[in-house]
């Protein structure tokens, strides 16, 4: 391979909540950690893998310029997400007037529902959903109704759209978060999957808002079919939100942007945005778009792709041969999402006993709905780690498993 993703990246001492998490002030409560041990949060979503050389050639580059004052979006921050939207999703006849700036996805959620619901108003989510979501939308007062995602004959989790209709009948909804591809459970959904889908939310006038943000992290014989390209009235119902920090590991530069093609929608979005005041491009972080989106990214992910497959059969395959876990193969995205019902079964073991069985160096986010949630400790296996418990079931960083295998052995959980 063109580039490293093998070598363990020393984070130690870079700010990284990944591999430092801040102990004193924190909201949750530390198990002390075993002499000689890392704590490890699982629950932070990024890689220990070094990101494409062309982001901070970019950034360095502009930074030695010394002045950073006030400033506007250079026009190719706009034509390389118009070109990287072409050649890695097909999308056509994307222009500039229909991107818009966000400091997070989720902060973009929380816009595009106020623009869309009223204070109170239930939105459908998919579940198992997304802690983020969970926290964000009912922080910003409206109510979340679930519609369950269910496994078919092939083990293959899918959308219930009978039970979709039906909610939002039930509940007079009109505002959707659709998580494509989906986290926890790693779906790629397929074109007709998301027609059907999309049919459902025409039929019952429901605006979509479509979090993309994984829809780089495709795993080998998987497509990402951009939710507004199934149809035009999906394009002009749907809000899609995507940014480069899942992809390229740039969380900590902040910035995420929306495409919108419904001129009303939009406009009403960007206002929306605009009202805490804090929606601003940061300079570094639209340099660092620029630098991901070159040829070089392409390539990047390309490899990265290669990799992130290559870590999910490792895993997969381990925990097939552990009797009463239950797993399906995602198909995207870095997680892998776990059933340990049959376990805790066979063990006549609670899941709060299987999160606080072990120690050493996991940190351990219980992923309930709660306002204050308290990581427990598990015991480190050196093969692919227990990442993030929701509602008896478990989660696992795929794009950690690399660094995870090269540390010291200490005992197994399992």
């Amino acid at each position: 391979m063109k580039y490293d993703f093998t070598s363990i990246l020393d984070r130690n001492g870079k700010d990284s909540i990944a591999v430092n998490p801040p102990m004193e002030g924190s909201r949750v409560n530390f198990a002390p950690v075993k002499e000689g041990f890392d704590l490890i949060p699982m629950w932070i979503a990024d890689m220990n893998f070094p990101t494409v050389p062309t982001i901070p050639q970019a950034i360095a580059e502009r930074a030695m310029h010394p002045a950073y004052g006030y400033f506007n979006p250079r026009s190719e921050y706009y034509e390389e997400i118009i070109h990287w939207q072409k050649v890695r999703n097909g999308v056509e006849g994307l222009t500039k007037e229909c991107i818009g700036y966000e400091n997070g996805v989720l902060g973009g959620v929380v816009s595009a529902l106020g623009v869309i619901c009223s204070a109170g108003d239930s939105v459908l989510l998919h579940s198992p959903t997304y802690i983020g979501f969970t926290g964000c939308i009912t922080n910003a007062g409206y109510h979340i109704v679930h519609s369950p995602l269910v496994l078919d004959e092939d083990g293959i989790w899918r959308m219930d759209f009978e039970d979709m209709e039906k909610k939002i009948r039930e509940n007079h909804i009109h505002a959707a978060v659709f998580c494509s591809p989906h986290n926890p459970c790693g779906r790629v959904w397929e074109r007709w999957e998301i027609e059907k889908a999309m049919e459902i939310y025409r039929r019952n006038d429901v605006y979509v808002i479509s979090d993309e943000i994984w829809s780089d992290l495709i795993l080998k014989g998987h497509k990402h079919i951009p939710t507004q390209s199934v149809s035009e009235d999906a394009k002009n119902r749907t809000i899609a939100l995507y940014a480069p920090s899942k992809t390229f590991n740039l969380a900590g530069l902040i910035g995420s942007y929306h495409i919108i093609y419904n001129s009303w929608l939009r406009d009403r979005v960007e206002k929306q945005s605009s009202l805490c005041h804090y929606n601003s491009m940061n300079m570094l972080s639209m340099y660092a778009l620029i630098g991901a989106y070159k040829p070089e990214g392409e390539d990047w992910v390309d490899e990265l792709c290669q990799v992130l497959t290559e870590n999910v059969d490792t895993a997969y395959d381990f925990f097939q041969k552990k009797d009463g876990i239950r797993l399906q193969k995602p198909q995207g995205t870095y997680m892998l999402f776990l059933d340990f019902e049959g376990w805790c079964k066979a063990h006549d073991k609670t899941m709060d006993e299987l999160i606080c069985a072990g120690h050493e160096r996991l940190a351990y986010h219980s992923g309930r709905k709660t306002r204050k949630t308290v990581p427990r400790r598990i015991q480190y296996p050196h093969e692919p780690c227990i990442a993030e418990e929701q509602s008896g079931r478990s989660i696992t960083q795929i794009g950690k498993i690399r660094l995870i295998r090269k540390q010291k052995e200490c005992g197994n959980v399992f």
